[in-house]
């Protein structure tokens, strides 16, 4: 008894062929993913300008950073705050020991700054910092 091979295997036409809608699918969800996320997460670093000064010197300590930007928006340490937020974070969480650093973009108003320096002098904080750039 002999066994007869087919000498032309047709191939399922339904498994050969890539199916595009589940991979347009899987792009499009990853693209919207990318998309969403990415605005919520907090920016390692906020991209400021800071002024120069001829006398400055290095903090040692280790400090609550407040970032300012041009645009007079509030970080602290990375993350957006109102002036309102930052008063009751400070309050919470600031001992009176300890020093504030303040990063303020030289294109920021003065008037943002002079409100950052009243929250902290009202809270008792006395060791307050601004960041500059050492100019050469």
């Amino acid at each position: 008894m002999a066994i007869r091979f087919k000498h032309s295997i047709k191939r399922d036409q339904s498994l050969s062929q890539i199916h595009t809608v589940p991979l347009v699918n899987i792009t499009l969800l990853t693209v919207f993913f990318f998309m969403l996320v990415s605005p919520l997460v907090a920016p390692s670093s906020v991209d400021i300008r800071m002024p120069k000064a001829i006398t400055s010197s290095a903090i040692q300590e280790d400090s609550l950073v407040i970032t300012v930007t041009s645009e007079d928006v509030l970080y602290l340490n990375n993350q957006i705050v109102t002036v309102k937020e930052l008063r009751n974070a400070l309050k919470k969480n600031i001992n009176k020991k300890k020093s504030i650093l303040v990063k303020a973009d030289r294109r920021s108003s003065i008037d943002r700054m002079i409100s950052i320096w009243d929250i902290c002098r009202n809270l008792g904080i006395e060791n307050i910092n601004i960041a500059t750039n050492h100019e050469r």
